[in-house]
């Protein structure tokens, strides 16, 4: 047997400050974020959805393809995609959030992918609950898990695995979890997890498991690598951490004016402007309030009417710009009374950072800036 070339005893750095190493640029470089300037339309363009990938994509002949229904079911059974695509249908708006959104504002950071604010986007996602499927497997009784098992597989610390994550009886039966096959009124595409993927509504991103191969029913806890030796709040090396799910009220702004090309900062013309963005929480949470710091201090933006109740609402402000260089902020409250804090909540791992964006414009009369001829 060839040994294992990725030894568990090959250390990476826990967490890393200043410029971001070549592997940090290469997982960039490998998962898109968000453009923030869709943040002013309800649903994003589908390539402009942020993307996050473990390991490679896995490119699968749909026609060849089943879910199995595996484990401690009395009446396990598996669906060819033609099977699944004739069940009821349904299409949800859904925001999705990746854990590791905002890792590099914290100092110091985890060393991992260095998402800054974009790994977030809104799609129209289609498809048909999974519920029923689940009752129609017949869960045995002491039934404590339900694993959902991908087609993508490789080492992470030295470990090979498939990715998988799970949820237990009672999670399911709270939350509106979807098998997904359409995305924005396409078939879905092969690096958003084709042909079949999970929908967890309200959860980060990783609980909504792409290329899904097969759900098992597991009378112990699941024990897959990304279950339990990740995805959990840790505070230290030694905390054993506690797991992350539900996604936390946060807020962006869509970048006003026009922007330098490295910094990304903005130049915009003295006058009203009118700032615009989306906030959303998880658990199907309304967003109750969102507040924008200009030069004059927080002011109250103007709700849109929600997208979804598993989807981002609209928030819009007129501003009067002054020249100057100013740091403009966005904060939301949920219907919970959850707000974004100013500074960054540190985790080990980087995950679940909500605290608010800040961009910086300059504003500046048109005939103060030199143009090319």
């Amino acid at each position: 047997m060839t040994p294992n070339p990725f030894s568990p005893d090959t250390k990476r750095p826990k967490t890393t400050e200043g410029v971001f190493s070549t592997a940090e640029v290469g997982l960039a470089n490998r998962n898109s974020g968000l453009l923030l300037e869709t943040l002013t339309r309800d649903i994003t363009p589908t390539g402009a959805h942020y993307l996050l990938n473990h390991f490679d994509v896995p490119l699968i002949d749909e026609a060849d393809h089943r879910l199995t229904f595996s484990g401690a079911f009395d009446a396990p059974y598996s669906l060819t995609m033609d099977e699944i695509r004739a069940l009821p249908t349904e299409t949800l708006p859904v925001t999705l959030e990746c854990a590791g959104n905002g890792r590099a504002g914290m100092t110091p950071r985890a060393y991992s992918m260095p998402w800054m604010y974009e790994a977030v986007g809104t799609s129209q996602w289609t498809g048909t609950p999974l519920a029923p499927l689940i009752a129609r497997a017949k869960p045995q009784k002491g039934v404590q898990d339900f694993a959902f098992t991908g087609a993508d597989f490789g080492f992470d610390k030295g470990q090979p695995h498939a990715f998988g994550r799970s949820l237990t009886p009672d999670e399911l039966a709270a939350l509106d979890v979807m098998l997904i096959w359409g995305m924005n009124g396409q078939p879905l595409l092969p690096q958003h997890g084709a042909p079949l993927r999970l929908i967890v509504p309200g959860w980060y991103g990783m609980a909504s498991v792409k290329w899904l191969t097969d759900i098992s029913a597991l009378t112990s806890r699941y024990d897959g690598f990304q279950q339990v030796q990740t995805y959990r709040f840790r505070a230290d090396e030694n905390d054993p951490g506690r797991p992350v799910t539900t996604i936390r009220v946060k807020s962006l702004m869509a970048p006003p004016g026009v922007p330098d090309w490295i910094s990304r900062e903005r130049w915009l013309e003295p006058g009203r402007v009118t700032l615009r963005g989306r906030a959303w929480s998880g658990g199907g949470t309304p967003i109750a309030r969102v507040e924008v710091e200009t030069p004059e201090g927080w002011q109250e933006a103007t709700l849109d009417a929600a997208v979804g109740r598993y989807a981002w609402t609209g928030w819009h402000l007129d501003w009067q710009a002054t020249p100057g260089r100013h740091v403009l902020a966005c904060r939301a409250t949920d219907a919970e009374g959850r707000t974004q804090p100013i500074e960054p909540p540190f985790d080990m791992a980087g995950f679940a950072n909500n605290a608010v964006q800040k961009t910086v414009v300059h504003v500046a009369q048109p005939d103060a800036i030199q143009k090319d001829s």
